[in-house]
């Protein structure tokens, strides 16, 4: 079996690890968090075994697998900064894809994604790389989703909605169908989006409206 680590040791990870014990391909040998006070503690029976200065260290043991165990509420950028660390690295970063989750055969999904169960996917969408998917979120048929991109738990995309990379599409929000999210934009939880959202703005409400800067 495979080794990995898990970069992250927080409540995400413990989704990660559980769907990655699920599949049965990945013996995980531990986890790596910026927070010092995990040190030597687990999570679900797997130790932490430093923070992220470490990951050169587990390289240089022959651990030659890493998945992002780091989840994100608006901003993902460190969830980008570990996954593009990990390749740097060597590592390759690998996906965790509950078998709960329903993936049309015709989707594709890049490197490092986190599918959570009851996901949706369906014809035709494009993943990119490093995104989360998060229980129960739909996205629907021909929807492009670019790099470090989440979908928060129970979200709904329309068929054809493009979300740029970096985006974050909140708790239970709905976008409707052929609409664009921008780059490093936030759509907030229970927002009801029916027009594009402009690169890094924040929309929120029913309609969704852009927040004053």
């Amino acid at each position: 079996m495979k080794q990995a680590i898990g970069l992250g040791a927080g409540g995400h990870a413990k989704v990660i690890i559980e769907i990655l014990k699920l599949r049965g391909e990945f013996e995980i040998v531990g986890l790596l968090d910026r927070n010092p006070e995990l040190r030597g503690t687990t999570v679900l029976e797997i130790p932490v075994l430093g923070n992220d200065s470490t990951i050169a260290e587990m390289f240089a043991r022959g651990v030659r697998h890493a998945f992002v165990g780091l989840g994100a509420t608006g901003d993902n950028r460190a969830r980008a900064d570990l996954f593009l660390r990990a390749q740097a690295e060597g590592f390759e970063v690998i996906a965790a894809i509950d078998p709960r989750a329903i993936i049309s055969p015709s989707a594709i999904i890049g490197k490092g994604a986190i599918i959570m169960p009851g996901a949706v996917i369906n014809a035709g969408a494009c993943l990119g790389d490093n995104v989360i998917v998060n229980t129960g979120a739909i996205i629907e048929h021909d929807c492009r989703i670019g790099n470090h991109v989440h979908v928060a738990t129970g979200a709904t995309l329309g068929g054809g909605v493009t979300v740029l990379d970096g985006a974050h599409v909140g708790l239970g929000a709905g976008i409707k169908q052929n609409l664009r999210v921008g780059r490093n934009a936030i759509v907030g939880a229970g927002a009801a989006v029916i027009q594009d959202v402009a690169d890094n703005a924040t929309v929120v409400g029913v309609p969704a409206r852009a927040l004053e800067r």
